[in-house]
């Protein structure tokens, strides 16, 4: 699947490792409505073999948010319904099929944030920068952020961010929440490709609990919390495949965990 907004390619030796790539390097990869609807239809069409994507941004930078040029005069229930749109293609991402790994590097910044947010695993390279200008042009987020990120960073800080143009490097991403791993520049992309592999691994029922499940329990009271585990446990455990990977660890096939 190719436009001149996106494109997409698969790998592995059973199609296994999505990566889509923002085409829009002149626009630093900025978001336009044709961007947004591209992504949610994609990740409504990957072909099933796909277990894990990655998301990056050709050229400099990863996103450098919502393409400004082509933002045109909305009423209160324009604006509502454009906010909407990108709400619903974000869910496919963050409650999609498959993990995605997002490979930052440059500008991730505004809309670009609020799509790294919603990916499950975001590695940055030391060229990464993150902002929310909103606040200073007098507008608000409105793809999501203001859930998924203090989720992330907590709403002090994302309030910093947008009360006062903060920006912060890669390092300190990470440090407060925004990224997973830093790594040097240029290597973004091949730590989150190399994370891609390792997921799309993984049984597919754990995977799927671990991008749907998880983070609704973290937001369940403890005692609705608890019974939403087990009985996802429950579950998982019952896959034939599950089976088959605790046989072979006991069996002595599988490997065992060693420090890092």
């Amino acid at each position: 699947m190719t436009s001149k907004d996106i494109h997409l390619d698969i790998y592995g030796d059973q199609n296994e490792v999505a990566v889509i790539r923002l085409t829009r390097p002149k626009k630093r990869n900025a978001i336009n409505d044709a961007l947004i609807l591209s992504i949610r239809d994609l990740f409504e069409k990957l072909p099933a073999t796909v277990h894990a994507a990655v998301i990056d941004g050709e050229g400099e930078h990863f996103c450098a948010g919502l393409d400004l040029s082509e933002l045109s005069e909305r009423d209160a229930g324009q604006g509502l319904i454009h906010s909407r749109m990108w709400h619903a293609a974000l869910e496919r991402v963050q409650y999609g099929p498959v993990p995605v790994v997002a490979a930052l590097h440059g500008a991730v910044v505004g809309g670009g944030l609020e799509l790294a947010s919603a990916c499950h695993i975001r590695v940055a390279d030391a060229s990464t920068f993150y902002a929310l200008p909103e606040g200073t042009r007098g507008i608000f987020v409105g793809g999501g952020g203001a859930v998924r990120i203090p989720r992330l960073i907590g709403a002090a800080r994302m309030a910093d961010m947008m009360f006062t143009g903060r920006v912060y490097n890669a390092e300190d991403g990470e440090r407060i929440g925004l990224s997973q791993y830093v790594v040097p520049a240029g290597d973004a992309f091949k730590k989150a490709f190399e994370l891609a592999q390792v997921i799309a691994k993984n049984a597919p029922l754990t995977n799927y609990a671990l991008m749907h499940v998880l983070p609704r329990i973290a937001e369940q009271p403890a005692d609705q919390g608890y019974v939403s585990e087990a009985m996802m446990a429950a579950i998982a455990q019952s896959a034939p495949e599950a089976k088959e990977r605790v046989r072979a660890f006991l069996d002595g096939k599988a490997a065992k965990v060693k420090k890092a």
